[in-house]
């Protein structure tokens, strides 16, 4: 996501910190360079030239031209235009009661994925939602929901085979919620391949039955442009109260995401970036401008972590690691919570400074050699890796389909880190020591 903007971007900003003194010519040569990277990104080209008449007219202001670094201080006025062009702080959903959330959109944007991950998030905030199928015209639909809620233990309310009338479903869905009890109505719409007039009259007429707190659209930020006019579309017929913005995994480019807030003035609410249920999270626009200008994001880290990790789970490895008995079953584990958080490179993103090793592209395929490796592995073998003689480690490499060569590489880089982690044990003990022999001073 972002991935070529946030290149072009820090090229400018290194040229930028070189500079001894910031004038305008230099700043001026490096907007432009930015305009070109905006536009390539698939930037509306009215949203570009706002941004930088914003970013223009700061940089040139006296706090910059008399800063000791006026690089870093140009960095920090890009990182503040971006979270306003995403919508400033994050807007939570509306859920008064009745918290109705009617969700559309076009064909293949991903409403159904998103209605289901949705529901998924809400559940984990503690409230009890229940799923609406009103999508009449794709019957895959209507059972890609119901497995969805299956998945994750949520009600579903499903039209009967061959209904037709959208609004009669609304409203026998509206009395089965009032009887099976639930707080948040997660209404799941028809779509169509492009906006047409009777799809706008069938959703304006079930806005109208449901008097929904929250209208979502769920756009596509693959599509680039063209969610922006989708956008418009859906807000000027239905009065939008926010977007799930999907697919952000996939687009390098990322316009749609700083354009729609700008354009259509409704708040960007959740992206999706990723296929899995978990993969939905609230937009949070200074976390996003963060990640564009290769500032990380070490905030979802930490709560991707919180999510994927329980506290048991953490201390029993920290006190594997302090105690230095540390083992491949082990290291397993870690590897297994570690893929629950996402795909590596979305998790290496959010590290500052990470983005730079992104020209090294993480081998996903390695990452599942090493894990078929150690469970090709015996219990007694993933305990005591030195019981890996010749012969054994032959029978590791046919049974994981890797070589052997493979196989002493991985218990090389083990040994390497099990001995690091003693290092670090011999050294709080020894400094437990000295504390207990009255050397506090000479420790700090």
């Amino acid at each position: 996501m972002f991935s070529r903007l946030s290149d072009k971007l820090q090229d400018v900003f290194k040229d930028l910190r070189g500079q001894g003194r910031i004038s305008e010519a230099n700043v001026t040569d490096a907007l432009r360079e930015v305009r070109l990277a905006l536009l390539d990104a698939d930037v509306h080209f009215q949203v570009a030239k706002t941004f930088i008449a914003r970013v223009k007219e700061r940089s040139l202001g006296e706090d910059v031209m008399r800063s000791v670094t006026p690089g870093q201080q140009i960095v920090k006025i890009f990182h503040d235009e971006l979270i306003r062009i995403l919508g400033g702080d994050s807007e939570p959903l509306n859920l008064e009661k009745p918290a109705r959330i009617l969700i559309v959109g076009l064909n293949g944007a991903g409403k159904t994925t998103s209605s289901a991950k949705l529901a998924r998030w809400l559940k984990s905030q503690g409230r009890t939602p229940n799923l609406i199928a009103c999508d009449l015209y794709r019957p895959a639909a209507i059972d890609q929901l119901a497995a969805l809620a299956d998945q994750i233990n949520v009600p579903i309310f499903k039209p009967e085979a061959g209904e037709n009338d959208v609004l009669a479903t609304a409203k026998r869905a509206l009395t089965w919620c009032a009887e099976n009890g639930g707080n948040v109505q997660i209404f799941d719409t028809a779509g169509r391949q492009e906006i047409d007039e009777p799809l706008i009259q069938e959703l304006k007429a079930l806005r109208d039955l449901l008097q929904p707190q929250e209208v979502l659209l769920v756009c596509d930020a693959a599509t680039g442009q063209q969610a922006v006019s989708v956008a418009e579309h859906f807000h000027s017929a239905l009065g939008l109260t926010g977007i799930i913005l999907t697919k952000l995994d996939g687009d390098a480019r990322g316009g749609a995401a700083l354009s729609l807030r700008e354009i259509t003035q409704r708040p960007i609410k959740f992206a999706g970036a990723g296929e899995k249920l978990a993969d939905f999270e609230p937009f949070h626009p200074d976390r996003l401008a963060g990640r564009i200008l290769g500032m990380g994001d070490v905030v979802s880290l930490v709560e991707k972590a919180a999510e994927a990790i329980t506290e048991e789970d953490a201390a029993r490895m920290e006190r594997k690691m302090r105690t230095a008995s540390f083992d491949l079953e082990d290291f397993l584990q870690q590897f297994r919570m570690l893929k629950r958080m996402g795909p590596l490179e979305n998790i290496l993103g959010m590290l500052p400074g990470m983005d730079k090793l992104k020209d090294s592209s993480i081998d996903e395929g390695q990452l599942k050699r090493v894990e078929a490796i150690i469970l090709s592995m015996t219990p007694a073998e993933r305990a005591r890796p030195e019981l890996l003689n010749a012969r054994r480690r032959q029978r590791v490499a046919r049974g994981s389909g890797t070589t052997v060569t493979e196989i002493n590489n991985l218990l090389l880089r083990f040994g390497q880190m099990r001995k690091m982690m003693k290092k670090m044990g011999n050294m709080k003990k020894f400094m437990a020591q000295a504390k207990r022999a009255g050397m506090p001073g000479l420790l700090g």
